[in-house]
């Protein structure tokens, strides 16, 4: 089962976050074979970390609640929040295999909070620049939640209009790029 986690960083958090780095590349090594995606997200425009994105392979919603409750950076605090959702890889395939590679071009998190009768379940054709695409969904996979994107984008309205907008109670644009070791 597939599972989309969004941490969220606490406001004054980021010299907590940059003291754990380590530690926290360290435990998300531990899940290499899992992951699908990783990044850290950012206050637009800036270099400033606004939270964390984990798309991770995983048995069981319990499994996924402990790896992104466990995580070192959610014990220590950095994190105010955190967002566990059932996920579907629509596309395949994780991020290291996004024919764009892993530089170049603006990278965005779309994450669809979904209102009424699930949309966007599968990506509209020609959109080469989807990194990671996908609905969110309840523990039981039953019920559409929204739809969370990884995408390469010229900026941030061009990578929202991957949603169909009027389907979602909101609609959030993070900046975003690939996460973990180089």
């Amino acid at each position: 089962m597939e599972f989309f986690c969004y941490h969220r960083d606490r406001p004054s958090s980021a010299a907590l976050r940059d003291e754990l780095l380590e530690a926290h590349w360290s435990y998300m090594d531990g899940f290499a074979k899992e992951l699908i995606a990783r990044g850290p997200t950012f206050e637009r425009g800036t270099e400033t970390a606004s939270g964390s994105v984990h798309i991770a392979d995983l048995p069981d919603a319990a499994a996924a609640r402990a790896f992104a409750f466990d995580e070192p950076n959610y014990q220590a605090g950095v994190y105010r929040d955190v967002l566990v959702r059932r996920w579907r890889n629509v596309l395949g395939r994780t991020m290291w295999d996004f024919p764009g590679g892993r530089e170049g071009g603006n990278r965005y998190l779309v994450l669809g909070l979904g209102e009424g009768e699930a949309a966007d379940l599968v990506p509209a054709p020609g959109r080469e620049e989807l990194i990671a695409y996908g609905p969110l969904l309840s523990d039981d996979g039953g019920t559409w939640l929204g739809t969370a994107v990884l995408i390469r984008a010229p900026d941030p309205e061009a990578a929202q209009a991957v949603l169909t907008r009027e389907r979602y109670a909101s609609i959030e644009v993070h900046d975003w790029e690939f996460g973990g070791r180089r």
